[in-house]
């Protein structure tokens, strides 16, 4: 019986959660619901000076926003150094490291001599080998040292679920420290015991992290610990080919929920960086991300994140959205917009709901489709400056216009047939075609010029308000310094 996978996002705790680091966590959180494994969180805090409290808040609250949730507690790599400590010191029980008493002085000394000479420094073990009687004695005397790994010779390879096989050879890797001399481990020492305590089977992450890998697998060997699949995803650029970065825009995934991103549309645009689900795919539900998802449709190649292409997709995901969920996350925007209490919408959310198919599909972002929103919330609306020049350009015409259309609806059944016949009947008497009609209607009734259909719009507004708002255009058509 197959054991079910143990997969791990790892951020550190040293800034916000980006867009590079949330579609590495979606990718491990795919692949372990696709399989019914375990996806894991570590925080890495080992870096005391730069990690912060608000920072691992920052990616709590981006993975929570986003849906990711993981199994097991949360695990802090700062809380697990005497475990590093221990491994470090079986290593070098073992012979795989050894004691380094070269001071940093000495290695920026020696880094210096070989820049003169126009090489590259590579650290020389003879430096570092002393008698049994030496290092006894300077350990004796409690001189500092680091441990350091001691590489052996041949090639360290692996086959990558992206890029299949890949080999450094050892004479290129030096031997690098597992311990700084104050104790603390260095990354790939501390994320290696971190891994094998965690029984994490597949590390899937950016191919930044390539060349730690092959230092990683000889650090398992040597601890004799089972080797774990590894999985090098395609960095993330911007629209220029360069990596992305704060000049191509926002790159935290908290700024992309401020900008009315919803989160399924978030992580549907995430899963298309770095992965093909085969076919003209694009528009995906959660639980098809989870369905679709396999390792086959990993790229090499890297992904380039397209903000309008993220804007597009948030606007497909609104229109196609069950209505349910859709209300229970926008309802916090309306009532913080000021247009609705929490109660009120909760009193009206037939209308409610009926309001949103209406308008959802013309809207890409939150803000956008709540600022659709608003008129039909409130009555003290502002006229669109470009909508009133086109479709109100004589004042007086077009307020004796809406005082016929006002007299018009308030003589007609409150239904889309009844007013639809009533107001094209109008339309013949006056010798104008529907849209001559309709288009001021909207202006009156809304504010702006581009709406749902006059009759959704008539109806969703109701009878009352509509009448009053057509009588509010024409007293302000017929004030001083309206003519045009």
């Amino acid at each position: 019986m197959t054991t079910p996978p143990r997969l791990r996002f790892a951020p550190s705790p040293t800034g916000y959660l980006h867009v590079g680091g949330a579609r590495t966590a979606l990718f491990n959180w795919l692949y372990a619901r696709k399989t019914g494994g375990k996806f894991l969180l570590r925080i890495e805090d080992t870096d005391r000076a730069r990690s912060t409290d608000e920072s691992t808040r920052a990616i709590f609250e981006g993975m929570e926003w986003l849906g990711l949730d993981w199994d097991e507690e949360v695990t802090f790599q700062g809380a697990n150094l005497p475990r590093h400590q221990a491994d470090a010191y079986r290593l070098l029980d073992s012979g795989a490291a050894y004691h380094d008493f070269t001071t940093a002085q000495e290695l920026d000394h020696l880094r210096w001599e070989a820049e003169a000479r126009g090489e590259q420094f590579h650290f020389d073990r003879r430096m570092a080998e002393l008698s049994p009687e030496e290092l006894q004695a300077r350990l004796d005397r409690g001189d500092p040292y680091t441990i350091r790994f001691r590489v052996p010779e041949g090639a360290t390879g692996w086959v990558d679920l992206v890029h299949g096989h890949i080999e450094f050879p050892n004479k290129d890797i030096d031997d690098f420290i597992i311990l700084r001399s104050d104790g603390t481990p260095i990354y790939n020492l501390a994320v290696v015991s971190d891994d094998i305590a965690m029984g994490i089977t597949l590390v899937m992450r950016g191919d930044d992290h390539i060349s730690n890998t092959p230092k990683q697998i000889l650090l398992y060997e040597a601890l004799g610990a089972t080797l774990p699949t590894f999985a090098h995803l395609p960095m993330i650029h911007g629209m220029d080919g360069k990596k992305l970065s704060k000049r191509h825009g926002a790159t935290a995934v908290g700024d992309y929920r401020e900008l009315g991103i919803l989160p399924d549309a978030m992580c549907n645009f995430l899963a298309l960086l770095g992965w093909s689900p085969g076919g003209d795919r694009e528009v995906m539900t959660r639980q098809e991300l989870i369905d679709y998802f396999s390792a086959h449709g990993l790229l090499k190649k890297a992904a380039v994140f397209d903000a309008k292409k993220l804007e597009w997709m948030n606007g497909q995901h609104l229109a196609q959205a069950p209505i349910g969920p859709l209300d229970a996350y926008l309802r916090p925007f309306v009532v913080e917009a000021g247009l609705a209490t929490a109660e009120e919408l909760e009193a009206r959310t037939d209308w409610w709901h009926r309001l949103l198919e209406l308008l959802r599909v013309r809207a890409r972002t939150v803000p956008e489709l709540v600022a659709q929103c608003r008129p039909y919330f409130l009555d003290d609306f502002a006229y669109d400056a470009d909508a009133v020049a086109k479709q109100w350009k004589d004042a007086s015409a077009s307020a004796d216009l809406l005082r016929a259309v006002r007299d018009c609806l308030a003589a007609s059944e409150w239904s889309a047939e009844a007013m639809e016949g009533a107001l094209r009947s109008l339309g013949e008497q006056r010798g104008v075609g529907a849209g001559k009609i309709f288009q001021p209607m909207r202006v009156a009734l809304t504010g702006v010029a581009a709406t749902p259909g006059i009759f959704d719009v008539l109806l969703a507004i109701g009878r009352d308000r509509s009448l009053a708002r057509l009588d509010r255009a024409v007293v302000h058509l017929s004030a001083p310094g309206s003519e045009t």
